[in-house]
């Protein structure tokens, strides 16, 4: 505790005021995060009542969302570098534009092209502020960063759980076109009114980070960290547990219905919903919880410790799943489970990356490594695949290998490659410039 009194008095001295603080720096981030959340979490509230009006089919719909995905994922990198470059402020205000103007347009769109190109503005906008947001995190907090992270990411979540049922409720009585409108307007505002209260990171300099954490002292830009091969390490570990991950948990609709219990009442603390409604919201409350958890866990015990003991558990999670998932009380179970291993990549990921190469460049660093969400996603439709071919335990059991091997890589190939990497570093840092060694270290030999 004293240490980190420490830091954050050092902190409040070396920025001076409210802004300065790095906790209330970091509640600004996470307000931003949860007001950005509904273009991707809202989003299948406007689906039906879209289809209805313009009978453009549910497939030409989803095309949109589609490329939000696509465009949110790509364009980080760019906006971390953008927000390495000049601060966190302008990047997030252009994020709030983009993301007003999104739905405002969308709320007029009367042909697909121009939904279309509303999906492509929602990207842009909800990439800038995510990407700003979370590498804030990771520059503000080097000796909390999973924390830090995680609170970051579980914004992004938790802002959707709220306004979920005002934006249902007002498509019910005004009709999608004003919902989009009106929320468009009031979230496009409220980021930007957020987005002047950001301050370019100045940690405080006597902020370190627990001795279980390796950290590089060495600054690494996006292109020199693509070319060290312990970054696609990192990256396909990335890409394993989100396709997992993400192969089973968006099937849990198909899956229960074809299980047969999708509609089945269920009573959870009084509350009584259909199963699939009550494990959905079980499941993303999971989602919410694990970004943070973790993240704290692992600025303790190590990433690496910890995606081994995570990865593996979802592993297990998803065997459970396969086991037993025709029960639907073990059903809901496991899938909440399946959550609350997976959603902490979103956590640990960035932390590591910081970790391994620097925080000066942190943004567009873990900009470039969530582009790993964007080639997950690309895999999503083998899930379709195999169930056709083997059935949804052919599903289960290949998400599982997948996390599972991930789990394992972390501990005995990750953890000594990324060791040797660091302290490769570490011993060549006195005598050596910080910038020119990085250059030379990835177009070298080393991990």
């Amino acid at each position: 505790m004293a240490h980190i009194d420490a830091a954050d008095t050092a902190a409040r001295d070396q920025n001076g005021g409210l802004l300065g603080n790095r906790w209330f720096q970091l509640f600004i981030g996470i307000l931003c995060m949860g007001l950005v959340a509904n273009l991707q979490y809202g989003w299948t509230l406007f689906v039906n009542p879209m289809n209805a009006k313009h009978h453009w089919g549910d497939s030409a719909i989803q095309v949109a969302f589609s490329i939000f995905i696509v465009t949110e994922t790509w364009l980080v990198p760019l906006e971390g570098w953008l927000v390495d470059q000049f601060g966190p402020r302008p990047v997030v205000a252009g994020g709030a534009i983009c993301a007003g103007l999104a739905w405002v347009l969308n709320s007029y769109a009367t042909s697909l092209p121009m939904l279309y190109a509303g999906a492509v503005l929602a990207g842009i906008g909800a990439g800038g502020v995510y990407g700003t947001c979370v590498g804030n995190a990771l520059k503000w907090f080097p000796d909390k960063r999973g924390l830090a992270a995680g609170l970051t990411a579980a914004g992004f979540g938790a802002g959707a759980a709220l306004t979920v049922i005002p934006i249902a409720n007002m498509i019910q009585k005004s009709g999608y076109e004003h919902t989009f409108f009106t929320f468009g307007i009031i979230q496009g505002v409220l980021i930007f009114a957020m987005a002047l209260l950001l301050v370019k990171p100045q940690p405080p300099k006597g902020a370190k980070a627990n001795k279980a954490i390796l950290t590089n002292p060495v600054e690494f830009t996006p292109g020199q960290m693509v070319r060290t091969r312990v970054f696609w390490v990192i990256y396909i570990s990335f890409v394993a547990v989100a396709a997992g991950g993400i192969m089973a948990t968006a099937q849990l609709g198909p899956i229960a219905r074809d299980f047969g219990f999708a509609t089945m009442p269920v009573t959870l603390l009084g509350v009584t919903l259909p199963l699939l409604t009550m494990t959905l919201s079980i499941d993303n409350l999971c989602n919410g919880l694990t970004r943070p958890l973790c993240g704290f866990v692992s600025d303790r015990i190590g990433r690496e410790n910890t995606m081994f003991l995570i990865f593996i558990g979802e592993g297990l999670s998803l065997i459970g799943l396969l086991e037993l998932g025709h029960n639907p009380y073990w059903f809901m179970f496991f899938a909440a489970l399946t959550f609350l291993f997976w959603g902490e990549i979103f956590s640990i990921f960035p932390a590591l990356c910081a970790d391994t190469f620097g925080s000066r460049f942190a943004a567009a660093n873990a900009g470039t490594l969530y582009t790993a969400k964007g080639t997950a996603a690309l895999l999503v439709p083998v899930a379709s695949v195999l169930s056709h071919s083997g059935g949804w335990n052919l599903v289960f059991a290949v998400a599982a290998v997948m996390t599972v091997a991930a789990g394992l890589s972390a501990k005995f190939v990750l953890q000594p490659m990324r060791q040797r990497f660091i302290t490769g570093h570490v011993a060549a840092q006195p005598a050596t410039d910080a910038g020119a060694y990085g250059a030379r270290a990835v177009a070298g030999k080393g991990d």
